[in-house]
């Protein structure tokens, strides 16, 4: 009886990794591409954050680099001060020929040459100090620009990888299969190209209005234009136009400007979607905004209402 037990058991339990459904419904498939859009949204908006701390890091490298070098220039330049102080020193006798005084002849000139010299040694003690000084600046240069060198080098590594795992996931929304479930449910059609009245002279109605002119270029991750951008990366390249640098990372944009209740909003203030902010569009005004949504579409008009309202940032009037 007990073997008989532990055989229907064994039976019931099933073997090995449970198997993915061969033939996934169109619901199933769309919800794995929608999930697979956040995902590379997100990590696109990581991988733009990295770019900026790479920025960062780089200028940061730079000037330890530029320190070090203006350092170890004060450094020779001192030494070489010294170096001609004490030659001076030494032909002019230095303080230990003061003993000679009372050999001298002429007390009163030796007076004068022995105060001369006591200034000059002065200087030469002073100047000993600067190099010193200057030496463990130089030190303390080369240390920073290592240490600066170093954090470069890791930021590069996290971009690589995030490169790598972004590039993978677009590889797979760019499938037959995921382009059938896109296509069949409608999501991936023939967008059209919509111009809206935008009022005003002011920047933000400028970005604005050049923010529509690009309708219909592909969202490309990690793109800021002039042929495809991603969502940070169409409103970097909008502000711009109007002479305001915005980094390309949603994160720092939400910080560029001032935030906005949904009631108050504008055309031209950002409007960011999802809790970790990693969607961002231009408001057009009527609930409507301009935006570079996501892998396999184009910068088209879209209600604002389609994604999780997160907040607004007003960059300019």
């Amino acid at each position: 009886m007990a073997v008989i037990t532990v055989a229907a058991l064994l039976f019931a339990i099933p073997v090995g990794p449970a198997s993915a459904d061969p033939n996934p419904s169109l619901k199933e498939l769309s919800e794995q591409v929608e999930k697979l859009h956040i995902e590379i949204e997100t990590l696109t908006e990581q991988y733009n954050g990295q770019r900026e701390k790479y920025k960062t890091a780089q200028k940061a490298a730079d000037a330890a680099q530029k320190t070090l070098a203006n350092s170890e220039a004060d450094l020779a330049a001192k030494r070489a001060k010294a170096a001609l102080l004490a030659q001076n020193a030494y032909i002019t006798g230095g303080l230990s020929r003061m003993l000679a005084f009372t050999s001298s002849e002429d007390p009163e000139k030796f007076l004068d040459r022995a105060a001369t010299t006591y200034v000059i040694e002065q200087q030469q003690g002073e100047l000993v100090n600067q190099v010193a000084t200057a030496m463990d600046a130089a030190a303390r240069a080369r240390a920073g620009a290592k240490t600066r060198m170093e954090e470069l080098q890791k930021v590069v590594s996290e971009l690589d990888s995030k490169r790598d795992k972004i590039t993978k996931l677009v590889s797979k929304t760019e499938s037959n299969l995921f382009r059938r479930a896109m296509g069949e449910a409608g999501r991936s059609g023939a967008r059209v190209r919509i111009n809206l009245p935008i009022p005003g002279n002011g920047k933000a109605a400028q970005a604005t209005r050049w923010a529509l002119t690009q309708q219909l270029k592909p969202y490309v991750w990690g793109a800021e234009g002039p042929g495809s951008y991603d969502c940070s990366g169409l409103v970097m390249a909008a502000y711009q136009r109007v002479g305001i640098s915005l980094p390309h990372y949603t994160g720092s944009q939400w910080t560029a400007g001032r935030h906005v209740s949904k009631s108050e909003l504008r055309p031209g203030d950002l409007v960011f979607f999802y809790s970790d902010l990693h969607h961002v569009g231009i408001y057009l005004g009527g609930g409507m905004m301009v935006h570079a949504p996501q892998t396999g579409d184009v910068v088209h008009v879209a209600s604002i209402e389609r994604r999780p309202f997160a907040g607004a940032v007003r960059i300019a009037d």
